[in-house]
Order: structure tokens, then sequence, then C-alpha cells
């Protein structure tokens, strides 16, 4: 199944890769603060196994030549300076990652299926829960399994913490990378993008790449085809990461919807419930990532079914 897109995904990339040239180095200084807040409070809430830098068991196996390397632990007392405001960052665990590479799933019987036999999820550490043994006991409740109850048969999953779509963490590709290079290693189906977390916060202190943009950017990697957003929830009330800095892409999702045919939104922020989360407010419990991953997949079949074509932008 291939879409043609709008008019918006003619635009060229902006700025990717992100860590060359004088914006990504800019930003790659700024990010080893931002998002370091995000993974050390997975990390403090239990998720450690998790965010250890080691992959998961599906993962033995690299999605065409593609792997993530294994991260390295470090601590830092960084200090930053944006929009004029000093900020303290947290102690930082470099290149958290969980990737279920080119994953054979087997199919089984589901309420909805999807015309997705293929799929390349790419995902933060709200992401990574999904796929982490430490999180999900049960393979039955992970991810690719999900994908599989709705039809998907291939899947490539890349979970990374602290990912967003412009800038990186050392040792890791930032989303648009990770497309790019799938594409280039001629992955042709639909996309699953659960981005925007930390895309949010890093505009928050002062990016000066907009929402906008990083929005267009991700659908360029796509090269027209199917493509699903998973929009973003925070429980906090302050901050960079703060739930109305979430409203705020959310809303750039849905105006970026009106430009690209290929594009749906599952509005997961509408559905999620404040007992799903753990303490930090923005990652989940064990019964939240199973409801998460059974939500995604299930959404995957209602943006695009089987035998039918979807017109709606928002999906739930």
């Amino acid at each position: 199944m291939r879409w043609r897109t709008g008019r918006g995904s003619q635009l060229p990339p902006t700025g990717a890769p992100s860590s060359r040239g004088p914006r990504g180095r800019h930003w790659l200084a700024i990010v080893t603060g931002v998002v370091a807040a995000l993974i050390v409070s997975a990390v403090s809430a239990g998720l450690a196994g998790a965010f250890s830098g080691t992959s998961t068991a599906a993962a033995a196996s690299t999605a065409r030549g593609h792997a993530m390397g294994p991260g390295r632990a470090a601590a830092s007392a960084h200090r930053h300076r944006a929009t004029g405001t000093r900020q303290a960052a947290a102690p930082r665990v470099a290149g958290a990652q969980a990737t279920v590479a080119h994953a054979a799933v087997n199919t089984a019987s589901h309420a909805g299926r999807t015309s997705c036999t293929s799929v390349a999820h790419i995902g933060d550490s709200t992401s990574v829960g999904m796929v982490s043994p430490q999180s999900l006991a049960s393979p039955a409740q992970r991810l690719h399994a999900q994908y599989s109850d709705v039809g998907v048969r291939h899947a490539l999953i890349d979970a990374s913490g602290g990912r967003s779509i412009v800038e990186e963490m050392p040792g890791q590709l930032n989303g648009y990378r990770v497309a790019a290079a799938w594409f280039g290693q001629g992955f042709r189906g639909c996309w699953v993008f659960a981005l925007g977390t930390n895309d949010t916060a890093n505009v928050a202190v002062g990016s000066n790449v907009s929402l906008t943009a990083r929005i267009q950017e991700m659908m360029s990697a796509a090269h027209g085809e199917p493509v699903m957003w998973v929009n973003a929830q925070t429980d906090l009330s302050s901050g960079p990461w703060s739930e109305a800095n979430m409203q705020s892409w959310n809303n750039a999702l849905v105006a970026a919807c009106r430009a690209y045919p290929n594009m749906r939104i599952f509005n997961w922020a509408a559905m999620v419930r404040p007992g799903w989360h753990l303490s930090d407010g923005i990652h989940y419990t064990s019964q939240g990532y199973a409801i998460r991953a059974h939500a995604i997949a299930s959404a995957l079949a209602s943006a695009f079914p089987t035998g039918a074509h979807s017109s709606r932008c928002i999906v739930k």
C-alpha cells in the first residue's frame, strides 16, 4: 500500500543528521542536559533493567544491518543555558535503548485487523517499556506480539531513552536518522512514530527547530508511506515536559495532518489515566505499558484497516 503525499511532504529534512553542522552541535550540547531527567527518572522509578543499554532477546539479529550499540552509564553535573535561564541537569545515562530488530511475528485473531503487514516503530523511552521484559514479563503483552495480533507479520521496533527527532544523545541516532537508515536499507511499509515528548521539551528550553519542522522532518523520512503518530501526554503541571507543552505538540500534529493524506494520529492523550503513570508523571507502570502496547496496535488497525480506507485524521 502506497500513499500520495501532500504538499508539505516534499520539504527537505531540516538539518538531519542533526549531530552534524553548527546547529546540530549546539543542540547536541543542550539535549545532553535536557533529556537527562527524562531518562534518569525512569531508571530511578524501577526501570533500570530496561535502560541498562542492553537489547531485548528479540534484538539479537539486526534490522537490515542497522544496529544500536550498547550504551554506557555516565553521571555528570552538567549545566546548560537556554532562553536566559540556568538549569541543572540530573545525572545522565547515555545510550539507554531497547531494539527489536526485524522481528518476525505470527498473526493471531484480533477484533481489528490492519492492512499494514510490515511496520517500523520508532520511539523514545515511553516505548522502551513496551518491549522490555523488565516492564512486561509476558511476551504476549509486548508490542511486537500486539502488532502480530492485528495482522502485522514483520515489525521493526527501535526505542531509545531521551530520543527526539532532531537532537541526539551520545551514541544515539535520532528518530529521523533511524527512519532514513531503514528506508535506505529497503524497508517499505507502515510507520509508527511514538516521538514528540522530548522534542517538545527541547523546544520549550529554546531550540530554534520548531514543532512543525520536526514533524515535517519525520514525514519526509516516510516517503509517502502510511504513518501513524502516537501523540504525547504527561501528568506534569510545569517544566519542559509539562502537559501544557504536550498539548502544543499534539496541536501541531493535528495541524500537520491536514497536509499529509498518509498521516493519522492516535489520540493516546485522550485515553491515558494518571494511575498508569509512574511517580515521574511521564513513564508508565507495567499495567500502563501493557495498555499502551495494546492500544497502539489497535489504533493501527483503525488507522489503516484491512479492506477499507480510513479518512479520519485522528483515531482512538
